[in-house]
């Protein structure tokens, strides 16, 4: 098994990473340069990049999402520790499995913002709020990861794209869910999918993201299933994603939680 990989952590060291990595120039779905606080290579072909970014509505953001430097522990162990939408987060849809070749595809088939906004009956930000008929979609992706974080309530924020070399540039959000009680139906699933996201940083010698965002050079090419969920919580106010991606975040509509993931080692 390889060993973790040092994080370079001062200036000159992340300058000289960066520069020393192929095709990152001009490339689409990078970082501010000025959030950048690390670099990790666990292999000489691929590299996470460690960044101040943190969703505009995360506990400690400062101004347009930048975090301090010296960011808040990631949550312990792996339990759901949120309450808005709950019941819809940790559940899955018994509907067929729908199978899309990118993101855009998706995209394109999700009833418009104002829809879910004004759903008929209203959708409820409450820990009790069930999944509404629009959500009772599963899915396929084949995708990229650009980048990810691990959020106040234990979810794996992941920011998940086209291919590098496709423009205009377009993510969407999709999560692994932190784990509801053992005996729940879901549980299984959740946790097989939480555990192949982990297993994948462990084996290649890197670490899983914590609080802020990683960005992932080149983007990682990933399968991913779960179901649909509209983000109510986001229907105004700060909207989901690192600062320097959500300009291309056109939804609010999420898988979460994902149910199964495969992640192509770079």
């Amino acid at each position: 098994m390889p060993k973790s990989a040092k994080k370079k952590t001062s200036a000159k060291a992340i300058a000289s990473t960066l520069a020393s990595l192929k095709g990152l120039s001009n490339r689409p779905g990078l970082p501010a340069g000025d959030s950048v606080i690390g670099v990790t290579t666990p292999t000489n072909k691929f590299a996470i990049i460690h960044t101040k970014e943190l969703d505009v509505y995360e506990q400690g953001a400062m101004g347009p999402g930048l975090a301090p430097a010296a960011a808040a522990a990631a949550p312990p162990g792996d339990n759901f520790g949120g309450t808005a939408r709950k019941a819809a987060k940790l559940s899955i849809s018994t509907a067929k499995t729908e199978n899309f070749a990118d993101v855009k595809a998706l995209i394109k088939t999700l009833p418009a913002e104002s829809k879910m906004i004004h759903h008929t009956p209203p959708i409820g930000t409450g820990a009790t709020s069930k999944r509404v008929k629009e959500e009772e979609r599963n899915v396929h992706v084949t995708a990229f990861m650009y980048a990810a974080s691990r959020e106040a309530d234990n979810d794996f924020h992941l920011i998940i794209g086209l291919g590098p070399t496709v423009t205009p540039d377009m993510y969407m959000t999709m999560e692994l869910s932190g784990l509801p009680p053992a005996g729940s139906a879901s549980f299984a699933k959740l946790k097989a999918a939480r555990d192949a996201f982990k297993k994948f940083f462990k084996d290649i010698g890197g670490q899983s993201p914590g609080t802020t965002y990683d960005f992932y050079h080149p983007p990682i090419p990933v399968q991913i299933d779960g179901s649909l969920f509209f983000d109510m919580s986001h229907a105004s106010g700060g909207r989901p994603g690192p600062p320097s991606l959500k300009s291309r975040m056109p939804v609010i509509f999420e898988v979460h939680p994902i149910t199964k993931i495969v992640l192509k080692k770079p």
